[in-house]
């Protein structure tokens, strides 16, 4: 983790989950992590199952320049990253899996800027529908930022929070090619070679 608001963030919610897979919305205290929050974010689910944005701080509205609260997160992101964002998001809030990643928001005209990206599952009690918390920062804030919107992000590489803190290396996500589909993060491939007869195992 590079920038100082994914460590804050980071620190804080492993703080907060103690020995839990992660802790609840209600554990959260915003001023404890006020040098941060301009760049977190809050994600819940609408009644059609759709992560929305729920929160987010002023310098990750800024990166859109507009008010981002009630959009959906993965209309944030490119139609090439979509499919992957989804999957994304399905393991941090169906498995809470957490997840560090990198990724690159472009302007309609082209302009660059590499971002860090943490999600982080929130634990819900009843119909809570709160799922997850995280940070998006640029990594060196662009030239562009307050002249104009980034239009698109798309998706980088991928690392996984461990049980115990720990992040380990993950592929970059990508959409299933024809005849796979996706079960629990993982691509499966339907076909393959059958065994032969006299190799099988009991």
């Amino acid at each position: 983790m590079k920038h100082q608001s994914t460590r804050a963030v980071f620190e804080y919610w492993t703080r907060k989950r103690g020995t839990r897979t992660a802790p609840a919305r209600a554990d959260i205290d915003p001023a404890e992590i006020r040098h941060a929050l301009g760049d977190t974010f809050i994600l819940a689910a609408d009644f059609a199952g759709e992560l929305r944005l729920r929160l987010a701080g002023t310098r990750v509205c800024a990166l859109f320049d507009r008010e981002l609260k009630c959009e959906t997160f993965s209309g944030l992101w490119s139609a090439e990253s979509r499919p992957s964002i989804d999957e994304l998001l399905a393991g941090v809030t169906d498995e809470a899996a957490g997840v560090v990643a990198g990724a690159t928001a472009r302007t309609e005209d082209g302009a660059t800027a590499e971002l860090e990206m943490l999600l982080l599952p929130l634990a819900g009690a009843g119909h809570a529908r709160v799922r997850a918390m995280g940070v998006l920062a640029p990594r060196v804030p662009p030239w562009w930022l307050g002249a104009k919107p980034a239009a698109e992000l798309t998706l980088g590489t991928l690392r996984h929070t461990g049980i115990d803190g720990d992040i380990g290396l993950a592929p970059r996500l990508i959409a299933g090619a024809l005849g796979s589909r996706v079960r629990h993060g993982f691509v499966v491939y339907s076909g393959g070679r059958e065994t032969p007869p006299g190799e099988r195992t009991g």
